[in-house]
């Protein structure tokens, strides 16, 4: 049995499972789940045994403060699972031989304040997530090496202040989730160079006070997130670029004054958020080029005193919300023009 055994799960029956196997070997083993198991149980089994084969490892909620064995030992490991390890502090250099891993999960591990340099070597690694980390302050210049990287998750990371120029080589990005950064002040001008990115989560970066006007060469982003980013004043006129977007969330903003007039330009916009967005005061006309344009959200605009009457060239517009819109008297009569109308909210 043990020489064919693929799969292995230690959940509640640690000591009963490892020592039916002990010093037996396991040359086809490809899935371990560790969940919940303390590091000395584990320690001996894996250094043990020579998992050439094991593919993914999924130790969640474990409480150990460093990795007990040796990455070598498993080197077409796929999948690292340690999220929620909250007393994790440090992942060994060892990681670098590492060098077929697709995803790296260390969501929640509140303890851990840096990444090795070594993280260099995992070049295979698509996806990398980092969400409350919370006391993870940098990431290395030595991430440009990542060069497969599809996923970036640092949500929560409330010590980050800062992004490495670095991060422009990883031109394969495609989601970068920074939502909650709260330390984060701005975003590196690097980040033009990754134009394969099509989401950026920047929801409550609440000391972000502005945006890099060489935001316009990500002209593959499909959604923009900037909701609860309470400094930021304006949007750079060069977003006239971002031609692909279709979700822009830009809800309690509550410095915004206006829209740039180039917003015309987003003729894929879909969605567009813009509640509580307590300081602005109009629409500019030119949102009659947003024709795609479905649902549009301006909730709690209590300074907006009236709309465009350009308002009735969005013929895709299904959803408009004006709800607590304190200052708005009348709707503009050109409204009737918007047929595929379904919901307003006043």
């Amino acid at each position: 049995m043990a020489s064919r055994l693929q799969g292995l799960s230690l959940e509640g029956n640690e000591k009963l499972v490892l020592g039916i196997f002990k010093n037996v070997h396991l040359p086809k083993l490809r899935l371990f789940d560790m969940a919940h198991v303390s590091s000395n149980i584990v320690e001996g089994f894996l250094h043990d045994q020579h998992v050439y084969e094991l593919r993914w490892i999924h130790w969640q909620e474990a409480k150990i403060k460093e990795i007990p064995f040796n990455f070598g030992h498993c080197p077409n490991l796929c999948v690292l699972d340690l999220s929620k390890c909250i007393n994790l502090k440090v992942l060994p250099t060892s990681i670098n031989k590492l060098i077929v891993l697709q995803e790296l999960d260390l969501l929640a591990c509140l303890q851990l304040k840096e990444l090795p340099t070594s993280i260099d070597k995992l070049n295979a690694l698509q996806s990398l997530n980092l969400s409350l980390c919370s006391q993870l302050k940098e990431l290395p210049t030595s991430i440009d090496k990542l060069t497969s990287l599809q996923w970036l998750h640092l949500s929560g990371c409330l010590e980050l202040k800062e992004l490495p120029t670095s991060i422009d080589k990883l031109t394969g990005l495609e989601e970068l989730d920074l939502l909650g950064c709260s330390q984060l002040k701005e975003l590196p001008t690097s980040i033009d160079k990754l134009t394969a990115l099509q989401s950026l989560y920047l929801s409550r970066c609440s000391k972000l006070k502005e945006l890099p006007t060489s935001i316009d060469k990500l002209t593959s982003l499909q959604r923009l997130d900037l909701s609860g980013c309470s400094k930021l004043k304006e949007l750079p006129t060069s977003i006239d670029k971002l031609t692909s977007l279709q979700r822009l969330d830009l809800s309690g903003c509550s410095e915004l004054k206006e829209l740039p007039a180039s917003i015309d330009k987003l003729t894929s916009l879909e969605r567009l958020d813009l509640s509580w967005c307590l300081k602005l005061k109009e629409l500019p006309t030119s949102i009659d080029k947003l024709t795609r344009l479905q649902w549009l959200k301006l909730s709690g605009c209590s300074e907006l005193k009236e709309l465009p009457t350009s308002i009735d060239k969005l013929i895709a517009l299904q959803s408009l919300n004006l709800s607590q819109c304190s200052k708005l008297k009348e709707l503009p009569t050109s409204i009737d023009k918007l047929t595929s109308l379904q919901w307003l909210h006043l």
